[in-house]
């Protein structure tokens, strides 16, 4: 077996994903499950359709090559790159957008390819990463998409806490709501979709507090971690272990905790600062930065201190350990979804179904 590898757990994918789309369900809300944490890992999003997501959503064109033959709507959730539009239409079926150069180019590409693509324009409440800002600019900007062949505008969508951490509330999404409705009578049109935010909306949902008509939240770390991501708070039944990163020790030494000689610069630009606590057993490990960051794991064996890591390695504080670990053996580590991610995206971690 090679080693560091991660353990996917795909039954407790699909109950987590069953979970999330009972809840919403009793909404009358779909789910989008977000395939970007885990790259697109088609086994992973054949769990998740199991689990009865009504499409598949990804940032990454390249993670859509992947899932491509899934008999499945896809959506791209990071504004398509114009450079990427001939790659979106043949690839997805919706997209999220706020750019009109980036429609029009869409439109072009539909046209060349001869097919219909769905646009959900972004509407930004106040988080401050994608979407259109000024109300008058949404109008402006469906007018526009109306006239472009090709595309289908389906509905709005918004996107919260990701980067400003503003928290979905009533005010907020209801605010998307009546954009909606503006948008309707001024055009004549009717909006099917309104994509009302992601893992971070679950909150709502569990006080009853969802706005009516928000109909797609776009789920990713609720279903690989069983949270919401609002408040952090554990969704109740589900698993929070569906991925395990295991690596191999290759190193055990007793050894100060303190370097000798003077300190400068690690291996990354930063000033190392210890604490002097005498002799300590210490384990490496064959994983490192190049991996994921010692701050998206959390070992299995509490008694387990890790002290840093380097590119390649983790070195691991084990002189109050029960267990008499020895060279050879395995460390089990746990996974925050930057871990999920990171460990997914190395070409040195190999992927595991369990």
């Amino acid at each position: 077996m090679t080693y560091p590898k991660i353990e996917i757990y795909l039954d407790k994918i699909e109950h987590n994903t069953r979970k999330l789309v009972d809840i919403c369900s009793k909404y009358d809300i779909e789910v989008a499950g977000v395939t970007k944490v885990f790259c697109g890992y088609r086994p992973v999003a054949e769990a998740m359709i199991k689990g009865g997501v009504s499409l598949l959503a990804d940032s990454r064109i390249e993670n859509f090559e992947k899932i491509k033959d899934l008999n499945i709507p896809k959506l791209l959730l990071r504004l398509p790159m114009i450079s990427q539009a001939d790659k979106v239409i043949e690839l997805t079926d919706i997209s999220l957008n706020s750019e009109l150069e980036s429609i029009e180019a869409l439109s072009k590409a539909a046209i060349k390819l001869g097919k219909t693509h769905k646009i959900i324009l972004m509407v930004d409440l106040g988080d401050l990463r994608e979407g259109i800002f000024d109300e008058d600019e949404i109008y402006k900007a469906v007018y526009e998409i109306l006239n472009l062949q090709n595309l289908e505008l389906i509905g709005l969508g918004t996107n919260l806490t990701c980067y400003g951490g503003v928290i979905p509330r009533q005010d907020n999404l209801n605010k998307l709501l009546e954009i909606k409705q503006k948008i309707e009578k001024k055009y004549n049109i009717t909006l099917k979709v309104v994509s009302g935010g992601n893992s971070s909306s679950i909150h709502l949902l569990e006080s009853g507090e969802i706005p009516r008509d928000i109909n797609q939240l776009r789920m990713g770390e609720s279903i690989v971690l069983g949270r919401e991501t609002a408040f952090g708070n554990k969704i109740e039944d589900t698993f929070d272990d569906c991925f395990k990163l295991i690596a191999e020790i290759i190193e055990i030494k007793e050894k100060p905790s303190l370097p000798i000689g003077e300190i400068g610069m690690d291996a990354f630009g930063n000033k190392p600062k210890f604490v002097d606590k005498g002799i300590r057993k210490r384990a490496i490990c064959a994983v490192g930065k190049q991996d994921v960051s010692i701050g998206d794991v959390i070992t299995d064996d509490r008694q387990i201190a890790i002290l840093g890591s380097s590119s390649d390695h983790f070195i691991l504080d084990i002189t109050d350990c029960k267990n008499e670990y020895k060279v050879g053996d395995k460390v089990t580590f746990n996974l925050t979804y930057g871990g999920i991610l990171s460990t997914t995206t190395s070409e040195y971690v190999k992927k595991v179904i369990k």
